[in-house]
């Protein structure tokens, strides 16, 4: 586990350890942004070593230090943050709505990012995957895709005329799905099924907090991928 403050002095109550190459890390990170609440970075990587899971049980990242103790997995990082801080908010206040929100995020990871990560070893990282992965992935992604356009708005936001949760998900989400199946197949799959992507997310990437994550997303991204290989 390697870990570096971000920071000269831990000065907040919050700190979020991950790195910025993870989409969920930059999912939580443009959350707490939006949401203007003052938090430290500290850079962990994935690790199955002692230390590290004594914080994140499963080795993986985002996770955050409070002064209560650590929280893993980004849902609940997201469900942490809204109801620590509710101003201003981003989820809707009615409860059918609210549920709406946390139903586009569910989607969004369980049946279009989960799918998609299979392809990233061979998309991003230099790997292979197998011809049988990626029609089982081809045929996922189609059916992950055509049902979040059923519930997708965009209007402008993924959920409606305000700015949620899911706006950060998916802002984070689709854009690897769209390089990844470029890559993989050719075919650019948000083109073809969820066509009113693209602008809604030139729309969210014209914010200044989704400006600075991905900035920073690029300069760990090129950190990462020119560090020694072990």
């Amino acid at each position: 586990m390697i870990i570096v403050s971000l920071e000269p002095e831990l000065t907040t109550p919050i700190t979020l350890c991950g790195f910025a190459v993870s989409n969920y890390y930059n999912k939580v990170k443009l959350s707490l942004l939006e949401k203007n609440i003052p938090f430290t970075e500290a850079l962990v990587f994935t690790s199955q070593k002692e230390e590290m899971l004594a914080e994140s049980p499963m080795g993986k990242v985002p996770f955050l230090r409070t002064p209560m103790g650590v929280l893993s997995e980004s849902q609940v990082l997201t469900e942490f943050i809204e109801e620590s801080w509710p101003e201003p908010a981003l989820y809707p206040r009615d409860p059918f709505k609210r549920a709406k929100c946390r139903e586009l995020i569910e989607h969004l990871e369980l049946h279009v990012e989960l799918p998609a990560r299979r392809l990233y070893t061979e998309a991003f990282f230099g790997g292979t995957v197998s011809e049988e992965t990626k029609k089982e992935v081809a045929a996922l992604l189609e059916k992950g895709l055509r049902s979040l356009a059923r519930l997708a708005r965009f209007s402008p936001f993924i959920g409606g005329d305000s700015f949620t949760h899911a706006d950060c998900a998916a802002w984070v989400h689709l854009p690897l799905v769209s390089q990844a199946t470029r890559k993989i197949y050719g075919r650019d799959f948000l083109d073809e099924f969820l066509p009113l992507a693209k602008p809604y997310l030139k729309l969210i990437g014209e914010r200044p907090h989704a400006q600075k994550v991905n900035d920073d997303r690029k300069a760990a991204t090129e950190a990462f991928m020119s560090r020694p290989k072990k």
